[in-house]
């Protein structure tokens, strides 16, 4: 089964991800939630090629990724679920969870330590929010997340079909959350219980740091619930909030060449362990409900 799915593997993740992206774009087209600040084709240009870079340098530098990973340390036994009697379902579905947890640990510790906040603001840059900003990470990013997950590989030993699912749906989640989609307030009040929805994830976006330092989930919005990282809305509104960083505010900054050389300008400002984050939420946020115009 694990060579099936190791065979299968890239004909899936690229057929989900280029339907996903599709349905996406169409979807941004039909019923935006907010006005669109920059054109198309300058921000998708960049962003689609930083893809492309990326995924070559990903197979350049791993010779082997996490899927693949997973195959080989269920032959050889590493790994919790490798070293223990549960029910394949079982297997999966914790892997999937923990793997869940994990994400949203990274995504916390890239905002907490100014070197890696230095890497992953370039994905907070963005002057608009769309589905092509759930693609926009630093080649360095990628690599450093890339050996966090096969570290979690070996760690669990996860069954490699728990390993695909989670990497299909990671994507597909990245691209639905960050899409500019204006879904029905009741529909998004019932989807953020189980999903990180756009509007849950635009907050995360916002100029304003208190705001960027909250709703670190890409898939699962119950980690931010239960260690009360959770914003509920922006204190703007979403048609009113600024989205991106103070620091990299100009259309030359959204070009390829410029995103890989901003981790090596201006001060590591914004991240988690910034002063201005510290500032106690207002309760204009923190208690604001579920709802926004």
């Amino acid at each position: 089964m694990s060579d099936t799915i190791l065979a299968a593997e890239p004909t899936i993740r690229l057929v989900a991800f280029l339907g996903i992206l599709a349905v996406m774009a169409l979807w941004e087209v039909a019923a935006p939630r907010r006005r669109r600040e920059i054109p198309r084709v300058v921000r998708w240009t960049n962003n689609l090629a930083l893809v492309v870079l990326d995924t070559a340098i990903l197979r350049l530098t791993f010779p082997i990724l996490a899927v693949g990973l997973a195959a080989i340390a269920e032959e050889r036994g590493w790994g919790l679920f490798n070293n223990i009697d549960a029910p394949i379902w079982v297997a999966i579905v914790v892997s999937m969870l923990l793997f869940d947890l994990a994400i949203y640990l990274q995504h916390v510790m890239f905002h907490a330590v100014p070197g890696l906040w230095r890497l992953h603001r370039m994905h907070h840059a963005d002057l608009d929010f769309d589905a092509t900003t759930g693609l926009r990470f630093h080649p360095v990013e990628i690599l450093i997340s890339m050996g966090i997950k096969l570290a979690v590989v070996v760690a669990l030993g996860p069954p490699a079909v728990a390993v695909l699912l989670f990497e299909v749906i990671l994507n597909a989640t990245a691209l639905f959350n960050h899409a500019n989609i204006d879904l029905p307030r009741p529909v998004d009040r019932f989807l953020r219980w189980i999903i990180v929805t756009p509007d849950m994830h635009r907050v995360h976006h916002s100029i304003d740091p208190r705001e960027t330092n909250s709703n670190f989930g890409f898939n699962l919005p119950w980690w931010d619930r239960l260690l009360g990282t959770y914003v509920a809305q922006p204190a703007k509104g979403h048609k009113g909030m600024v989205v991106g960083i103070k620091q990299f505010r100009t259309r030359r900054e959204l070009w390829l060449d410029r995103m890989l050389i901003q981790p090596f300008l201006g001060p590591a400002s914004g991240g988690a362990l910034d002063a201005r984050s510290h500032r106690k939420r207002s309760s204009s946020i923190s208690s604001k409900p579920d709802t926004d115009k």
